[in-house]
């Protein structure tokens, strides 16, 4: 049975505080939030009824309303300034791995070369803020930068060049990404 609490109850996630560590600025102009670290800069605009308190090193979100509207925007924004507090204090990492025999990428600069059994090497320009490293093996992509949802995106690009096969396990694949295999035509044991 589904019991739904109606009242002044918040977002678990959107009324948790975020502590600024050391190095960290906040500034807000304007309902747009500005987060300077040792990393970096990002900004964010904040959306219409969510607002920002900053106390000495903590930073609360807080909502206007108890709208539906306002109630999903509540978390939201709070794990977005959260994002942008950690991306310009440690910054994010994505890691790739290449499987597949004669398959390898290599940098040079801000281009990806990547060749992954088609005809051509695949080249991929990396965006601004985002920074590749390829392993000695040349298998292995490390990304990294200070925003996250940038680098989410860019590994899935990447990823999306040549998903994994299904029956042999060749093409692109996140680190920590599980795939089961299927059998073949033969149903081999």
């Amino acid at each position: 049975m589904l019991c739904l609490v109606r009242g002044d109850r918040m977002s678990r996630i959107g009324r948790k505080p975020i502590q600024l560590p050391d190095g960290v600025e906040v500034k807000l102009e304007n309902n747009e939030v500005f987060v300077k670290g040792p990393k970096g800069q990002l900004s964010y605009v904040l959306p219409e009824g969510i607002g920002l308190t900053i106390d000495n090193r903590t930073l609360i979100v807080t909502r206007s309303s108890d709208n539906s509207r306002h109630k999903a925007l509540h978390g939201l924004a709070r794990s977005l300034i959260s994002n942008m507090v950690t991306g310009v204090s440690t910054g994010f990492t994505r890691v790739l791995q290449i499987y597949g025999v004669g398959y390898r990428a290599q940098v040079s600069g801000d281009k990806l070369t990547i060749n992954i059994g088609y005809s051509h090497p695949v080249e991929f320009k990396l965006p601004e803020g985002i920074k590749a490293v390829v392993d000695e093996k040349q298998t292995t992509i490390t990304l990294s930068g200070i925003d996250k949802q940038l680098i989410g995106q860019v590994a899935a690009n990447i990823r999306a060049i040549r998903p994994p096969d299904a029956y042999k396990g060749k093409g692109i694949r996140y680190a920590e990404e599980v795939l089961k295999l299927k059998p073949g035509k033969t149903g081999k044991k």
